[in-house]
């Protein structure tokens, strides 16, 4: 009898969905749907996720603690994977204030639903999650754990996530994904062909990401675009959101606020400057992240900006 981890794990065999979107004349873009691979483990996080689970499993853990902000898709994920897969999780938080916010939370309150417990900490301790001292203190309250890295890249999370280009994809000249912490696209690199340019688009403000994608790129064929991020992580604006909201309009493809929705912002208007040769063949990696935006809209309802409206 299959365990629910071989079952979660085996959707991506056959997954390879691809839709047209017709944007020019001379050119092919497709966007390649990992958002539909589970509801909420979805998209990278389920490549990033993928062998790491697997990994702690072989080594006899039966805990996760991992690290994340208010509105981690990765939180989120491995918070699913626990309870689909039968692991107690553990999420180290930034910000103690979200303790007694969990409630409005929608993130924070699903991850709590699925049976993770929560260790809310200031910012400043957030920022040593690296150092043996902080883990050794993490291991004294929780016990042993299997460690999964903010974001979830590692070197299983880039094994993983060289599994999203199939044969089908050798055929584009450019793959698209965002980049939060550089594993996606390390992944995607190395699996490409070197004839293949990926681009990386930045959703974090400053070029810092050059440095953590090189620890695990193998080949140089790839650019990280530094223009779309809108200001920030998790900066968001009315164009934004207009944009989202048309483009879901026409398509009928859902995009995320934080990576997807603002790369494919970007795409288009590189299209429209005239970054990309007649003929060229576009794949868009979709990498999921549709959780976060009930939580963004709160968000955007503070602030008087438009919601994001898919439904």
């Amino acid at each position: 009898m299959r365990s629910a981890i071989d079952v979660l794990f085996e959707v991506s065999k056959s997954l390879n969905v691809t839709v047209n979107l017709g944007v020019s004349d001379f050119l092919s873009l497709e966007v390649k749907r990992e958002d539909l691979i589970h509801s909420i483990v979805s998209g990278n996080k389920y490549r990033k996720l993928k062998y790491n689970v697997l990994s702690a499993k072989e080594g006899g853990y039966d805990t996760l603690l991992t690290f994340g902000g208010a509105f981690s898709n990765h939180i989120a994920a491995v918070s699913a994977v626990g309870n689909i897969c039968g692991l107690k999780t553990i999420g180290v938080i930034r910000g103690e204030e979200l303790a007694d916010k969990i409630g409005g939370n929608p993130t924070l309150l699903q991850a709590k639903e699925n049976g993770m417990t929560f260790k809310f900490v200031s910012r400043s301790d957030y920022r040593r999650k690296a150092e043996d001292s902080f883990l050794k203190a993490l291991k004294t309250e929780f016990g042993n754990f299997y460690k999964i890295p903010e974001g979830g890249t590692n070197d299983m999370a880039v094994k993983g996530c060289e599994e999203i280009l199939t044969e089908e994809d050798k055929e584009f000249d450019y793959v698209c994904a965002p980049v939060g912490t550089g594993g996606t696209l390390s992944g995607l690199i190395n699996s490409s062909r070197p004839n293949q340019k990926i681009l990386g688009f930045s959703a974090l403000k400053g070029g810092f990401l050059y440095e953590d994608i090189s620890k695990f790129a193998k080949q140089e064929n790839w650019e990280l675009i530094n223009d779309y991020h809108f200001g920030g992580y998790a900066k968001i604006n009315t164009e934004l959101v207009t944009f989202l909201n048309a483009f879901h309009t026409v398509h009928g493809i859902p995009l995320d606020p934080i990576y997807t929705g603002k790369m494919v912002y970007g795409i288009m208007d590189m299209i429209k400057q005239g970054y990309f040769p007649e003929n060229s063949r576009i794949l868009v990696i979709h990498t999921g992240g549709l959780q976060g935006i009930e939580g963004m809209n709160k968000i955007l309802k503070q602030k008087g900006i438009p919601l994001i409206q898919y439904s």
